[in-house]
């Protein structure tokens, strides 16, 4: 690996990833695990009640899909104990102030987090205003509070949609000259 390449900073840091069970999420995670084995930990925002429940999402909606078949072929019998040491899931909502994480779950988190991937977002552009106002704006002012008390970050990455609702025709109106 390249001194200076994007898996070679994921060396040795831990990673905050919010949307975790998103499409493009999962496709990061695994990426990840499977070019930089030596990342020192996934933390995976996931909207659930408690840790059990957040576990569960995690090893259905995550790891336990087709897209890991590369990885569980790479550890064999250790890849369930390859995930658990490098991933946690965390019982959490970005629309929540401190994401709905208790205190000291917060404080620890700040002072381990290296790098923020959000990619928490509603992408139904048909969405009621006031529940994509809530999830892609105010969650994003919580990733923020975050990131100002985070003691080593390094990179905050903001994932955002690129396209426009484009179901019915976009009207186009020519600016004057």
């Amino acid at each position: 690996m390249e001194p200076g390449s994007i898996a070679e900073r994921f060396r040795d840091r831990s990673i905050l990833i919010t949307g975790s069970t998103g499409f493009l999420a999962k496709m990061l995670v695994e990426k990840i695990l499977r070019i930089q084995p030596d990342v020192r930990k996934l933390y995976l925002l996931v909207r659930a009640p408690d840790a059990a429940a957040a576990k569960e999402r995690l090893l259905t909606e995550v790891v336990g899909k087709g897209l890991f078949d590369v990885l569980r072929e790479q550890h064999g019998a250790s890849f369930h104990s390859f995930i658990k040491e490098k991933v946690c899931p965390l019982p959490g909502d970005i629309t929540h102030q401190n994401f709905g994480l208790g205190n000291s779950e917060i404080l620890r988190l700040s002072q381990d987090v290296d790098i923020i991937v959000n990619g928490a977002a509603t992408t139904n552009f048909m969405e009621r205003y006031d529940v994509a106002l809530v999830t892609n704006t105010a969650a994003v002012i919580h990733l923020c509070q975050f990131a100002k008390q985070s003691d080593n970050l390094k990179m905050l990455l903001h994932v955002s949609t690129g396209e426009a609702y484009h179901k019915h025709k976009v009207l186009e109106t020519a600016l004057s000259t």
